[in-house]
Order: structure tokens, then C-alpha cells, then sequence
């Protein structure tokens, strides 16, 4: 009997892990470190740190040659994820296609997440 690979709790497109993996070159960095935090008008925000180690209570996922690490108490709000970069004539960021954002705010910078429930 087989065996199922088990999903990645977030992924990345091949613009973000081309974008992480050329900023991690030239800071140094191991890993790609994405949680949440509350604040905001809408309540919580999108937290990415580069660091040398993940912590003793994060979970690891490598997609596209990146190891991402992700903070244990955001781990509900995050799965799902897929983190996507974007480039216009006005901006270049980063972009959170979250299946569990339920509202943003009106400037960007801040959501609304509800966690995972249970199945």
C-alpha cells in the first residue's frame, strides 16, 4: 500500500521561491521564516524573516529548493497558503493567497484570518 505524500502547509510559486532564493544569496540567510501577528486594522499581519535556523517548535517546508519554516502558533492561520511575488509598474511585493483570509483592509497591509478548524 502506498503511502500519500502529506501537502505542504504553505507553498510557494516559482516568481516568490526565485524572489526568496535571490534575497536569501545576498543576505546569507537559511531559511525563510513566515508567521502572522496580530495588528492592523483588520487584526493580524503577514510576518517573513530570513534566518539562519528554524526554531525548536517550527514546522519545515521545502518547495521549489526553499526551506521555509513556519512559526508552530501561526501554523493554523497559514495552511493552505501560497505565497506568490509580484512585480507591476508601481510595486514589487510579496502576495499571501490564503484560503482561511476571510477580509483585508483597504491599504494592504493587514487581514483578517480565521484558523483552521478541525475535520
Amino acid at each position: 500500500m502506498a503511502v500519500r505524500e502529506r501537502p505542504k502547509a504553505v507553498s510557494l510559486t516559482e516568481a516568490a521561491a526565485e524572489r526568496v532564493k535571490a534575497l536569501m544569496a545576498q543576505r546569507g540567510a537559511g531559511f525563510l521564516r513566515v508567521g502572522v501577528k496580530n495588528g492592523g486594522c483588520a487584526g493580524m499581519e503577514y510576518e517573513m524573516a530570513y534566518v539562519d535556523a528554524p526554531g525548536p517548535l517550527d514546522e519545515r517546508v521545502e518547495d521549489h529548493g526553499v526551506e521555509i519554516v513556519l512559526e508552530s502558533k501561526a501554523l493554523l492561520f497559514l495552511l493552505g497558503t501560497q505565497i506568490d511575488y509580484e512585480i507591476s509598474p508601481l510595486h514589487a511585493k510579496f502576495v499571501f493567497n490564503n484560503p482561511n483570509q476571510t477580509d483585508a483592509c483597504g491599504c494592504g497591509e493587514s487581514v483578517t484570518i480565521v484558523p483552521v478548524k478541525e475535520v
